[in-house]
C-alpha cells in the first residue's frame, strides 16, 4: 500500500512506553494500577517486608507492566498513524456531505494492557472500539499475531483492522450504535444478530475508506487480498463461531466497490 510518512498523528495515544516508568501491576489476572501500586510500596515500608513480591496464586511472582518503546516498531506506527489520519480525513469528508460533523477518535496503542472508558483491556481483547470514550484500542503485539496466527499478512491488513474500528466510530457519530442500544433493551433476545450486523456494517465501511484509497492510488497488487484474508480472519468468537467470514468479505467488497455509505445498510431486511 502506498502510503506517506508524516510522522505520528495528533490522534495516536501511544501508551507503549511513556516515560521510564510503569503503569501498573499485574497480580493474578488483576491489574493494579499506579494508586494501588503507591498502597503496596506504604505497605512494604510500614510492615518492612516487599509487600510487592505478593505471589499468585499460581506461585508465580507479580508482574510489573512496564511499557517499553521498540524502535522496532517505529516503522509500524507511522503507518498507523498515516492510516488514522486518512481514514479519518475521509469519513470527515463523507459525512460532510450529509450534513454531519466528524468528531475525530483517538487511538490507543498499547502493550499488554491498559484501562479504557469501558474497562479494563488486555492483548487477548484483541482490537475494539469503546463509544463511552470514543477511543479505538489496540495492543501493537496484534499486528504480529494477524501475521503469523491468522494469516493476513501485509500493511494493508492491518489498515484493514484500524479502518474496521473507525467504522464503529462513524456508527457512534451517526447515532446506529445508540439505535441498536435502544433495541436490545427492548428485545435482549437480539444481542446476538444485531452484534452481528454492526460488525458486518463496520467491515462495510472499512470497505468504503478503501474505495477512497483505490481511487487515489494507493492501493497495490494484493492489497486487496490482503483486506479481504484479514476481514475473514479477524473479529470476534461469535463471528467465527457462526462461520460468516465470507460474509464479512462480501460487506467489505460491497464497501469497497460502491464507496458509499447507504451501501452498508446491514439492518435492512
Amino acid at each position: 500500500m502506498g502510503w506517506n510518512d508524516s510522522g505520528g498523528s495528533n490522534d495516536l495515544e501511544d501508551r507503549r512506553g511513556v516515560g521510564a516508568g510503569f503503569s501498573g501491576l499485574a497480580i493474578g489476572g488483576t491489574y493494579i494500577g499506579i494508586g494501588g501500586l503507591v498502597l503496596l510500596l506504604v505497605l512494604s515500608f510500614v510492615s518492612k517486608r516487599n509487600v510487592t513480591t505478593i505471589v499468585t496464586d499460581t506461585g508465580s511472582p507479580v508482574a510489573l507492566l512496564r511499557p517499553v518503546h521498540d524502535t522496532r516498531e517505529d516503522r509500524e506506527v507511522r503507518f498507523i498513524s498515516f492510516v488514522l489520519d486518512d481514514t479519518q480525513r475521509t469519513w470527515e469528508q463523507l459525512l460532510a456531505r450529509q450534513g454531519v460533523q466528524y468528531r475525530p477518535a483517538n487511538l490507543v496503542l498499547f502493550r499488554d494492557a491498559t484501562q479504557s472508558g469501558c474497562g479494563f483491556a488486555q492483548s487477548a481483547t484483541g482490537p475494539f472500539y469503546c463509544p463511552e470514550d470514543q477511543k479505538v484500542y489496540i495492543d501493537v503485539n496484534f499486528f504480529d499475531e494477524l501475521n503469523r496466527r491468522l494469516g493476513a499478512p501485509g500493511e494493508f491488513a492491518q489498515a484493514y483492522v484500524l479502518a474496521h474500528e473507525i467504522g464503529h466510530h462513524v456508527q457512534n457519530i451517526l447515532g446506529i450504535e445508540r439505535k441498536v442500544r435502544g433495541a436490545l433493551r427492548a428485545d435482549p433476545g437480539q444481542a446476538s444478530p444485531m452484534s452481528v450486523r454492526l460488525e458486518l456494517q463496520a467491515d462495510c465501511f472499512a470497505g468504503v475508506w478503501a474505495h477512497s484509497t483505490q481511487q487515489r492510488n494507493l492501493l497495490d497488487q494484493g492489497d486487496v487480498e490482503s483486506g479481504l484474508r484479514a476481514a475473514a480472519a479477524v473479529g470476534d468468537d461469535r463471528l467465527q463461531k457462526t462461520s460468516i467470514s465470507r460474509v464479512r468479505s462480501h460487506w467489505f467488497q460491497l464497501g469497497l466497490k460502491s464507496g458509499k455509505i447507504e451501501a452498508c445498510n446491514t439492518f435492512a431486511p
